[in-house]
């Protein structure tokens, strides 16, 4: 199933990116409430982003102010469940569920994308002008405290992603068991043709869905990656100039000697010829 925004691109196209393949921004809403069209959620079928039913929106929980806090699922024999209001995005007659770790990711990956743009425009400035030095190590500290945050978030949101992989995991295990177990109630002559192919169907279903959401995760980590290593690069490249690279604190040490080339010298006169030249 491809999700299509109101402009009609797929949304969630690009995971460092909240546009869509037409360019049209999806907003990611923060709970300032319900407009008219929101109040009609309510009874509204729930999905996931690869299309598998999940239940039917019961209503909502709001704040004091009236901000729409969590909304509520009904998940039938699974319960009520609850899920921040920004996690979904309303799709004609269908409402979309969005998972908190794409949120979370796609949120790090634009983040951390600004700071690495703004760190190689600090390094050309400083490299271009000296006397902007000490400008650029109050700009500078702000970055790296924000880097530093970064990072926590990416080592969680990294945790939250390779848990999620397990799950599929099993998922995807547990699909293939029920598969081989209805074919062998097939064979044995349990159950027919039809109710195995029903089974199967089902199942490739959700397989399907599984890929999808694995190679999805494996693109965040891929491009969380890169982002690390394009920030690597940018704060250890050896041709940074000497004043930026001080600013960092990774002054250019002093070339290292040359070591000697060709052989040793021999001395004038060895031991053995100082004893002759004595005895004589």
């Amino acid at each position: 199933m491809i999700l299509r925004s109101r402009e009609g691109g797929s949304i969630f196209t690009d995971p460092g990116s909240n546009k869509a393949d037409n360019g049209a921004v999806i907003p990611i809403r923060t709970g300032y409430g319900m407009n008219n069209t929101e109040t009609e959620l309510v009874a509204k079928p729930v999905k996931d982003m690869y299309g598998t039913p999940m239940g039917t929106i019961l209503g909502t929980i709001t704040d004091i102010d009236g901000s729409i806090q969590t909304v509520g699922i009904d998940c039938g024999s699974a319960g009520l469940l609850q899920v921040p209001f920004e996690q979904l995005v309303a799709q004609g007659d269908v409402v979309v569920f969005v998972p908190k770790w794409r949120l979370d990711s796609q949120r790090l990956i634009r983040e951390k994308g600004l700071v690495l743009r703004r760190l190689k425009a600090l390094l050309g400035i400083v490299a271009e002008d000296d006397e902007m030095k000490q400008d650029a190590e109050v700009i500078h500290g702000r970055y790296r405290d924000r880097l530093a945050s970064l990072e926590e978030s990416e080592r969680s949101i990294s945790a939250v992603l390779e848990s999620r992989l397990s799950e599929l995991d099993l998922q995807m295990k547990a699909a293939k068991t029920v598969v081989f177990d209805a074919k062998v109630q097939f064979r044995s002559g349990e159950i027919g043709e039809d109710a195995f192919e029903r089974v199967r169907r089902q199942s490739e279903a959700l397989v399907d869905h599984i890929v999808h959401e694995r190679a999805e995760i494996a693109n965040v980590q891929r491009r969380m990656a890169d982002l690390d290593m394009e920030i690597k690069d940018a704060t250890s490249e050896p041709q940074v100039h000497e004043s930026a690279a001080g600013y960092l604190g990774e002054a250019p040490s002093a070339p290292l000697p040359e070591a000697p080339t060709g052989e040793p010298e021999a001395p004038a006169q060895d031991w053995l010829s100082r004893m002759e030249a004595q005895q004589a």
